[in-house]
């Protein structure tokens, strides 16, 4: 039976509205079919936004940081119980396996609580003075009124970072989700509403993303941006930022490197990296692609590691038999198709994969290519999907300045069992996150973002935080 969701809205000012300037069809991806349309908002209705979310954030930068942390933490409450028909609504939309996606709201629903508590550690400093009867005050305060933007791979844990963050410090927010992916934002608004935030602080626009983020950046009200996309979307962005000297944070891009040393259990560093590969059918801006292998193990790992994607169950993901699901939309399953075909042009070798999976639905096999030259698509633009590289090659110094090569930063990851290596190594890659023997780069307490043209600033963390707020300096005589 094909599964259905609630109607999208637009949320704003606490209002649930239908309608707006048009609308665009919800697909599944799993089965291609049509399952609800999501409204666009008007010009008018953003202004109303807008407004809305100046007048709340004079009320809502006074209300105290415990109390500020008592509706986030209860929202976080109302979405773990909630997790189930969220998760669900997530799968329909994007096509994640149903308990990644549950993994996703509970770890969104772990960021809310993160905030709650970070936001009341919103510290200044008292600065000793040179003179006595002086006092020299350095001031934590809210920005303003924030545009956020959230991507459709992870709906409901980036949504969750902008949301919670910028509410934490007192500032308010309008988040426009992707409109392929509009309900785990749309049941984070519900949540914070049930909790008791107050009207306006958050508000919810779909649309024609250009036109909204035009129409929100360009608005004298909006103080911060923050936005998780593509490298060249983000250029534009922040270009429309600068021109108004607004702060902003932008996590990019990235084609993740993987350094296997010759000292490594193969078979559990495969164990390892399997689920990293094929999660979210590999459209994670953080997945384990590039995998540099020393020549002594290259052989063994290939075929090793080409077998444990040949074994994963691909399908629907609200089947919790499979092990992986769709790709998110058609777009994704041409970039594989192109991108695998260039690299056989090239003359790589395709090890396991390569191909469409089933006869509907956006489905692609895990894909492992080896020998792959350094001028082929693949080794240059980032896959976003179920596919791996794998290459030879000799010395430290040889993978570091592979891994290193391209414009990327965002995250990197090593495999070793020397201690030595693992600093080395750590040291010597180019990535705002890094892994050593693991996986783990993303989470509440740790901050998250990327270098080079992977983006600037901090998610996450105590970094997250500091993002949404401004310093003062005050001086008293």
């Amino acid at each position: 039976m094909e599964a259905t969701i609630p109607k999208p809205h637009l949320f704003i000012d606490g209002e649930w509205i239908a309608s707006g300037a048009g609308e665009q069809a919800l697909i599944n991806p799993a089965t291609e079919a049509r399952i609800g349309s999501v409204p666009h908002a008007s010009a008018a209705q953003l202004d109303s936004a807008l407004e809305s979310s100046e007048r709340s954030f004079r009320q809502w930068r006074r209300v105290s940081p415990y109390d500020r942390s008592t509706i986030l933490r209860r929202a976080a409450d109302l979405i773990r119980e909630r997790s189930d028909a969220i998760a669900r609504q997530i799968t329909t939309e994007q096509g994640k396996t149903f308990a990644e996606a549950k993994g996703e709201v509970l770890g969104a629903a772990d960021t809310f609580d993160w905030f709650a508590e970070e936001g009341r550690r919103a510290y200044g400093r008292i600065v000793p003075p040179r003179e006595y009867g002086h006092r020299w005050l350095v001031m934590k305060e809210p920005v303003g009124p924030v545009a956020a933007f959230s991507p459709w791979n992870f709906p409901a844990m980036l949504s969750a970072r902008k949301i919670a963050a910028s509410l934490a410090a007192g500032c308010s927010c309008i988040l426009k989700p992707a409109e392929e992916t509009p309900s785990a934002a749309l049941a984070f608004a519900k949540a914070l509403q049930d909790a008791g935030l107050p009207n306006g602080v958050l508000n919810i626009v779909l649309g024609v993303p250009d036109r909204i983020s035009t129409h929100l950046i360009r608005s004298p009200v909006i103080k911060k941006l923050t936005f998780t996309g593509s490298t060249a979307v983000g250029k534009h962005l922040a270009k429309m930022a600068a021109e108004g000297m607004k702060k902003a944070t932008f996590e990019l891009g990235g084609h993740s490197p993987v350094i296997v040393f010759d000292d490594v259990d193969i078979d559990h560093v495969v164990k390892i990296l399997l689920p990293g590969k094929i999660r979210n059918a590999g459209q994670v801006c953080i997945a384990p692609t590039r995998f540099y292998v020393q020549e002594a193990i290259f052989s063994a790992f290939s075929e090793a590691f080409a077998k444990a994607l040949a074994s994963v169950k691909v399908g629907d993901g609200l089947d919790t038999q499979n092990q992986m699901g769709a790709m998110a939309n058609g777009r994704r399953v041409d970039a594989m198709q192109r991108l695998v075909a260039n690299a056989r042009d090239a003359g790589a070798r395709v090890l396991t994969g390569g191909a469409r999976s089933g006869e509907s639905g956006y489905f692609w096999q895990p894909t492992l290519l080896a020998d792959v030259p350094d001028d082929a698509h693949v080794m240059n633009e980032e896959p976003f999907g179920p596919l791996a590289i794998a290459n030879p090659f000799r010395t430290l110094d040889d993978a570091v300045m592979q891994a290193n090569r391209l414009p990327y930063g965002l995250a990197a990851y090593a495999f070793t069992q020397s201690a030595r290596r693992s600093i080395d190594v750590a040291a010597a890659l180019e990535a705002g996150v890094v892994g050593i023997n693991n996986l783990t780069v993303s989470i509440a307490e740790a901050p998250f973002g990327g270098i080079k043209e992977s983006g600037y600033g901090s998610e996450a963390g105590q970094e997250g935080l500091e993002a949404f707020l401004n310093t003062k300096f005050v001086s008293e005589a």
